[in-house]
């Protein structure tokens, strides 16, 4: 037996995982500056090659301008998070987990 202190039971760690909750993650630079247009209502327009996957996108804001930060690699990492997504054949848009993962930018207008 040790002295000073009482013995008790050693006490588990429980971890609970709340359905639909939502946890940060990291997200890249680009992948920020990515988010932040869609969010601001950007989207992202796909083109499918011969092989019938995604051959070029374009990541367009708003105001129609075109976003060069948004390249495949980064458009497939926020496809794999499901950041962002596309309903029906129509340009990717920011989900609610992207809305949650993205951080508040002031806007330079």
């Amino acid at each position: 037996m040790l002295r000073g202190r009482p013995m008790t039971a050693p006490r588990d760690r429980i971890s609970v995982t709340l359905p639909g909750a939502i946890f940060p993650m990291n997200v890249s630079k680009y992948e920020q500056r990515v988010l932040h247009a869609l969010a601001q209502g950007g989207r992202i327009e796909h083109r499918f090659g011969d092989d019938g996957r995604i051959a070029q996108i374009d990541c367009l804001t708003r105001d129609g301008w075109r976003l060069a930060d948004c390249t495949m690699g980064v458009f497939v990492k926020l496809r794999k998070r499901r950041l962002i997504g596309s309903m029906g054949g129509q340009p990717y848009r920011i989900t609610r987990e992207g809305l949650a993962a993205v951080r508040a930018q002031l806007d330079q207008r």
